[in-house]
């Protein structure tokens, strides 16, 4: 583990933005995540989709540590404990998930390791926060909307929320979700069209998250 807990978190903060992101071809995925890298992305969110996602992750934290120093690699989609684990052993510095399992926090509060689970109420957020979740994923997104998590804080301001599912590349949806009281964003599809990466088009890749996190700013100022 490169990054402790309060460096996951903080850079998941100051940028406002995590990437959200799943390839089987190791080069390609070397190719992303250098790309957001050099876009000023800080947290990286690489998903347990695919047969043997494990390995393409250990050899792509392999390639952070020394292309992208400043990267925080961590993992998503991530539903039990014995696979939290196995992802740990691989250098994940945050663990995130669709859902809230409790034995997932055991495991990475007992490595000191952000574990950020997919909350879609009220209830499941408070109990996230009680298992010692600094972060919730409000999942999804587009589903639960922004007046979710208004709502949310009004009796909560305490609660650092991440949304993913619904979020956009543009001013007035990260408006929407950062007005509403959002700490940071996932972001998938929208910052990696298909077009763009089937043409291998990275500096695109490069400048939809520049441009994604300077939105974010200023919003945020």
């Amino acid at each position: 583990m490169k990054f402790n807990k309060v460096q996951v978190i903080t850079a998941m903060k100051e940028t406002g933005m995590v990437p959200v992101f799943y390839n089987s071809d190791i080069e390609v995925s070397k190719k992303v995540v250098k790309a957001c890298y050099d876009g000023g992305v800080r947290a990286f969110e690489f998903t347990n989709r695919g047969e043997f996602a494990h390995e393409v992750f250990g050899e792509l934290v392999k390639y952070a540590a020394k292309e992208c120093p400043e990267m925080i690699m961590g993992v998503g989609s991530i539903v039990d404990a014995p696979t939290t684990a196995l992802y740990i052993q691989l250098g994940a510095n945050f663990i995130v998930g669709p859902l809230f399992n409790p034995d997932i926090a055991k495991v990475a509060n007992r490595r000191l390791i952000p574990y950020a689970p997919g909350c879609g109420s009220v209830s499941e957020v408070g109990f996230a926060q009680e298992a010692g979740c600094d972060i919730c994923k409000v999942f999804p997104g587009d589903v639960l909307g922004a007046g979710f998590v208004k709502g949310l804080k009004a009796p909560m301001p305490w609660s650092n929320l991440m949304i993913t599912g619904g979020v956009k590349p543009e001013e007035a949806n990260l408006k929407t979700w950062f007005n509403a009281g959002a700490t940071c964003v996932g972001m998938g599809s929208n910052l990696f069209p298909a077009d763009v990466m089937k043409a291998g088009n990275w500096a695109e890749i490069t400048r939809l998250c520049s441009d994604t996190l300077a939105i974010i700013q200023k919003i945020k100022k």
